[in-house]
């Protein structure tokens, strides 16, 4: 049986790394799995590339020359809200890897890595829905939020809640389990992958993101509602709430 390819349908990947060996030898290999790659030295230069042309992926580095690679993210962030930001840096300390999945990046990897370990952590990051997910499941309903995954949207009432990828996944598992409890390590698995050895604050960052974005929806939607409810259950894991309060007319 021949190998599966380390790629997407054509993936368009942008790396941003001031490091001469670093840069070349990662445009080098990721070309040769397949993905059409951008490579950026510079945090500005890295952000005119993204708005210039689509990209799918970024890979960032911390260290720049011209600005704090934690103030890219949240700039390449806020600009394009759908983009796999992936953090490549030397900087390993737990403080720093939960300022960079605040300031948005789906991932954070440790230099020095294998070339192979970013390989699978992109697959894992690009296999969007379960295997064998079906079209009866799309939509699920949980109160006044509906989470659509074939569209990739999510509706809070009147107001489209606009979300990270990983939130979005994190919201369709625990939404495709409403009023049922989901251990933590069904959610790392089933959003990040079977195989996923980061840190598992990953998690606890990405849940409480999604609780902000959730509620800033239901505060602007048109006649203003409740966000759903995520409960903590300490120990296990989550559980996305059912019962929502009935609002005075």
């Amino acid at each position: 049986m021949p190998a599966p390819q380390d790629r997407s349908p054509s993936p368009t990947l942008l790396v941003i790394e001031d490091d001469d060996t670093i840069g070349r030898h990662l445009d080098t290999g990721l070309r040769a799995h397949g993905y059409a790659t951008t490579w950026c030295r510079t945090g500005n230069g890295g952000l005119a590339a993204a708005d210039a042309t689509p990209v799918d992926i970024v890979l960032l580095d911390l260290g720049l020359p011209d600005a704090d690679g934690i103030d890219i993210a949240r700039e390449l962030r806020s600009r394009h809200p759908d983009l796999l930001l992936v953090i490549l840096t030397a900087r390993s300390e737990e403080i720093d890897v939960i300022a960079g999945l605040d300031a948005g990046a789906d991932d954070y990897l440790v230099k020095p890595f294998a070339l192979s370990v970013l390989l699978a952590r992109l697959r894992a990051h690009l296999r969007r829905l379960p295997p064998g997910h079906d079209d009866q499941e799309a939509a699920h309903r949980v109160g006044p939020l509906v989470v659509d995954t074939r569209a990739r949207t999510c509706l809070l009432g009147s107001e489209e809640v606009t979300l990270r990828p990983k939130e979005f996944d994190l919201l369709t598992v625990l939404a495709r389990h409403a009023g049922t409890a989901v251990s933590r390590e069904d959610l790392m698995a089933q959003v990040w992958d079977e195989n996923w050895f980061g840190p598992t604050k990953t998690l606890d960052v990405t849940l409480a993101s999604l609780r902000r974005r959730l509620a800033q929806a239901a505060a602007q939607a048109v006649p203003p509602t409740d966000p759903p409810s995520i409960s903590t259950l300490r120990g296990f894991g989550y559980r996305l709430e059912t019962a929502y309060p009935v609002r005075e007319a």
